[in-house]
C-alpha cells in the first residue's frame, strides 16, 4: 500500500532585535492541495514532492507558511499553523499515517514561543498515536536548533551550503531518509550537541573556514561510520536573542547513539578551539574612504560599499545611516545610498520640486540602538543638498 505522509511547512528567520512584530498578514500561506502546485518549481517543497512521486507516497498536504526575514513573529502565526495542522492529523490518523515531513527554517522566534520548531515537534508527539510516527524534514543552515527539536525527530537534514544553493537537495535527502525509515521499518536516533560559540553571519560562509572545515569533518564522519545517515552543521543565526542561538550539531544514526554523540563532541571541541576563525570583522568604513576617493578620482566605478550588518536578506531593516554619514563627512560626491525609510519618503512626497525640508533619515528599525545613526539634513527633492 502507498505510504501516507503528512506534509507541512513553517519557515521564518526571525531578527529579534528589530522594532515591531511580524504579523500573520506578512506570511504567504498555502493550504491543502495548493502545496502540490510546488512540483517542479525548484523549491524545497518541490524536492519532497519529487521523492514522494518517485516512491509512490500518498501525500497529505496540510499548510505551508513562510515570510521573508523580519521582526519577532506574532503568536497568531504559530497558532494559525497549528490550527490547520492538528485537525488535518486528526482527520487522517484513522486511516493511518506512516510519516510526517516538515519544511522548516530553524531560526523562527515568536512573542511567547522562543523555539517554535521544538514546540511544534513536541505538540505533534503529544497527538494521539503520534509518538512512533517518524518525523523527517529540512532545516536552514542558519537555524538556532534546540535539543528538543532534534532528539524528538528521526531525520531533520540541514542545508550544507551558504549561500544556500542546495536547499532543494537537502530536502530530497531528508525525504529519501524518511522513505528508507518507512520502507525498512528501522527507526534511527537523532542526537544533538552545542558548543558555547556564536558566530556573526559574515563568518559562516561554507567556502571559508571555519564552516568549510566543519562541513568536511561532518562528511568524513558519515563516510567512516555507515550507521550514521546524516551529520548537520548548523551555523546559527546571531541576530536572534534566544536560548538556542549559536552553532549546533546534529546526527542521525541507525547504530549506537554513544558513537554519534562522541563524533559530535569532536566537532564541538574543534569549534571551541577555532572559534576566532568565525569572528569575522569586515574592514571599517573609515579605513577604505581614501581608497574610494582615489578610485573615483581615477575614473573607476561604479564602486559598491556594503554594510553586512544591515543585510535585508538576513532581516535587517535596510535603514542604516553609517555609509551615508561617512560619504557626507568626507565630501565624496557623485554617490548614492539606498535607505529604507517610509516615514521620510512620506514627508518628502508632500513637497513640491524646489521646496526644502529637514528630515531625520534612517536608523528607525533597531530597537537596541545598534546601527542607529540617524542624521538630519536639509534636503532638496531628489538629492542631498
Amino acid at each position: 500500500m502507498a505510504k501516507r505522509v503528512l506534509l507541512g511547512g513553517l519557515f521564518h528567520e526571525t531578527h529579534t532585535f528589530l522594532d515591531g512584530t511580524t504579523s500573520l498578514d506578512a506570511f504567504s500561506i498555502r493550504r491543502g492541495d495548493d502545496l502540490l502546485a510546488a512540483r517542479g518549481d525548484g523549491s524545497p517543497l518541490s524536492g519532497v514532492l519529487e521523492v514522494a512521486d518517485a516512491s509512490g507516497w500518498q501525500v497529505i498536504p496540510t499548510i505551508d507558511m513562510r515570510a521573508t526575514p523580519s521582526a519577532t513573529v506574532e503568536d497568531a502565526v504559530f497558532d494559525c499553523f497549528w490550527n490547520d495542522f492538528r485537525p488535518a492529523y486528526e482527520r487522517e490518523a484513522g486511516e493511518g499515517i506512516d510519516g510526517i515531513f516538515l519544511v522548516l527554517h530553524g531560526a523562527m522566534a515568536c512573542e511567547t514561543i522562543l523555539d517554535p520548531e521544538g514546540e511544534l515537534i513536541q505538540r505533534i508527539r503529544a497527538l494521539p498515536n503520534a509518538a512512533e510516527i517518524p518525523i523527517c524534514g529540512v532545516l536552514d543552515l542558519h537555524g538556532n536548533i534546540s535539543q528538543s527539536c532534534i532528539e524528538q525527530t528521526q531525520g531533520l537534514i540541514a542545508y550544507r551550503c551558504n549561500p544556500h544553493t542546495d536547499a532543494r537537495e537537502a530536502t530530497v535527502n531528508g525525504a529519501k531518509l524518511l522513505d528508507e525509515i518507512m520502507t525498512d521499518h528501522r527507526r534511527p536516533v537523532s542526537v544533538w550537541a552545542q558548543p558555547p560559540v556564536m558566530w556573526p553571519p559574515t563568518g559562516v560562509a561554507t567556502a571559508d573556514d571555519p564552516m568549510r572545515t566543519l562541513e568536511a569533518k561532518a562528511r568524513e564522519i558519515q563516510q567512516s561510520n555507515p550507521d550514521i545517515a546524516a551529520v548537520n552543521v548548523m551555523a546559527g543565526y546571531s541576530f536572534a536573542d534566544t536560548p538556542m542561538t549559536g552553532v549546533s550539531f546534529a546526527a542521525v544514526t541507525f547504530g549506537d547513539p554513544k558513537i554519534a554523540r562522541q563524533k559530535l563532541q569532536e566537532l564541538c571541541d574543534w569549534t571551541v578551539a577555532n572559534r576566532n576563525a568565525g569572528n569575522v570583522r569586515d574592514t571599517p568604513l573609515a579605513d577604505v574612504i581614501d581608497e574610494i576617493r582615489n578610485r573615483a578620482a581615477n575614473g573607476e566605478g561604479p564602486i559598491a560599499v556594503v554594510e553586512p550588518s544591515d543585510n535585508i536578506g538576513g532581516g535587517a531593516p535596510g535603514d542604516g545611516t553609517g555609509i551615508l554619514l561617512a560619504l557626507i563627512e568626507h565630501k565624496i560626491g557623485n554617490s548614492a545610498v539606498i535607505i529604507d525609510d517610509a516615514v521620510a519618503v512620506t514627508l518628502l512626497q508632500k513637497l513640491s520640486p524646489g521646496e526644502r525640508a529637514t528630515v531625520s533619515i534612517g536608523g528607525k528599525g533597531i530597537k537596541t540602538g545598534w546601527n542607529k545613526l540617524s542624521i538630519s539634513k536639509s534636503a532638496r527633492i531628489g538629492s542631498l543638498d
